[in-house]
């Protein structure tokens, strides 16, 4: 008996072996593959709307990158890997498993894949939580196993032994100091994220005081000092009667050698303003998306939205799709010979460079139809319907 069919009886047939862990989950304590991700994900999901639409922002576009299957230059969307891929399982396909995976990469660098397996066949595909995944250490350095824990509960994949592929896929991105996990594109974000939210809160609380610079009241009676039941009133009436944006210019009626002298912004408070814009720059920096993308003003590095997205679609969008297919490939199908090529005429922000590769190949007399179907990214022979 499985460990388990142990912890939760007999699992039934074809079903993710984590899935029993999830419907016990609890308020517990999880163990993290990279430092303090509550706090990255809270703030840049919950808090900041730069950070956020920038991950979503990618994680969709990937997700919306169809993929051509060959073998040898010939058409193999019909190969068990390629069809596994476009139906993950019975409630997701290709373009929400891989919009997950792709979001794990982005907040933590990391994304797992569980395949489930019946009579040593892969049937289903499954994106693991990163933060619920440990791994365990193995001979030479390399992992010897992943263990998926929930609320004190676990289940180890051993990734030796047995038939196909390893029972989980860990996807990363570039770590330069790390043999095991990634490094995510958050984490570099996140003193930008801490500025980018002070600046809001700042922003708030001028608002909260009738989003007028602060001032002061000076007390110009008697001896210049107010008891201390004066200036316990006083500061109540200025709170309840005064502050917030309900009471925007509500005159103040001053009395007793009162006098309220106004404060302008200073420059400090502007260069704090403009702190905010640079610190959203510099979030969609992190994350590969150009500024202009985002709808964040004041950046002039490209000429026009659509070379913007151009941009973001070559640079970021597609080098982020084939390494997520080519883990999958490579973990499904070792040694057959399956290539995924992103079909690049689906997407839309690439159809002037795309439309300008067809006619230079269409005028290249010296190219025979399958060579200039290659050099589209199309199968070499047209697949039989």
């Amino acid at each position: 008996m499985s460990f388990l069919s142990t912890l939760f009886g007999a699992p039934e047939r074809k079903r993710s072996r984590t899935a029993a862990l999830v419907a016990l989950s609890g308020p517990g304590r999880a163990l993290w593959s990279s430092p303090e991700p509550r706090r990255f994900h809270a703030e840049a999901l919950a808090k900041n709307p730069v950070a956020a639409r920038a991950v979503a922002r990618i994680a969709q576009a990937v997700a919306e990158i169809p993929f051509q299957f060959t073998v040898d230059g010939a058409d193999a969307s019909a190969h068990p890997a390629a069809l596994l891929i476009e139906r993950p399982n019975e409630v997701q396909d290709r373009s929400a498993l891989t919009e997950l995976a792709v979001t794990h990469l982005l907040l933590t660098g990391n994304a797992f894949v569980e395949a489930v397996a019946l009579e040593a066949r892969v049937r289903e595909l499954h994106v693991l939580r990163p933060d619920r995944m440990r791994l365990v250490p193995g001979a030479g350095g390399r992992p010897g196993a992943y263990d998926y824990e929930v609320d004190g509960r676990a289940v180890r994949f051993p990734l030796d032994g047995g038939e196909g592929p390893p029972p989980v896929l860990h996807l990363t991105l570039p770590h330069p100091f790390d043999d095991h996990f990634g490094l995510a594109p958050l984490q570099a974000a996140a003193a930008a994220i801490d500025i980018h939210n002070a600046a809001t809160q700042w922003t708030k609380a001028l608002l909260d005081n009738a989003a007028r610079p602060s001032g002061a009241l000076v007390y110009s009676g008697g001896d210049g000092t107010l008891s201390e039941d004066q200036y316990e009133r006083l500061k109540t009436e200025l709170e309840q009667g005064f502050s917030g944006s309900r009471n925007a210019g509500r005159p103040l009626l001053l009395e007793g050698g009162l006098d309220w002298k106004a404060l302008s912004l200073t420059p400090r408070d502007m260069d704090f303003m403009e702190a905010k814009h640079g610190a959203a720059r510099e979030i969609a920096l992190a994350f590969g998306v150009p500024p202009i993308v985002l709808g964040i003003p004041g950046d002039a590095t490209y000429a026009n939205y659509q070379e913007a997205n151009r941009a973001f679609c070559r640079d970021t969008a597609l080098p982020l799709a084939r390494r997520v297919m080519g883990g999958l490939i490579g973990w499904l199908a070792p040694g057959e010979g399956l290539v995924a090529t992103p079909d690049e005429d689906a997407i839309g922000a690439l159809h002037a460079e795309r439309e300008s590769l067809w006619r230079r190949v269409e005028r290249a007399s010296f190219l025979t139809e399958g060579e200039k179907r290659e050099a589209v990214g199309y199968a070499r022979e047209k697949p039989e319907i």
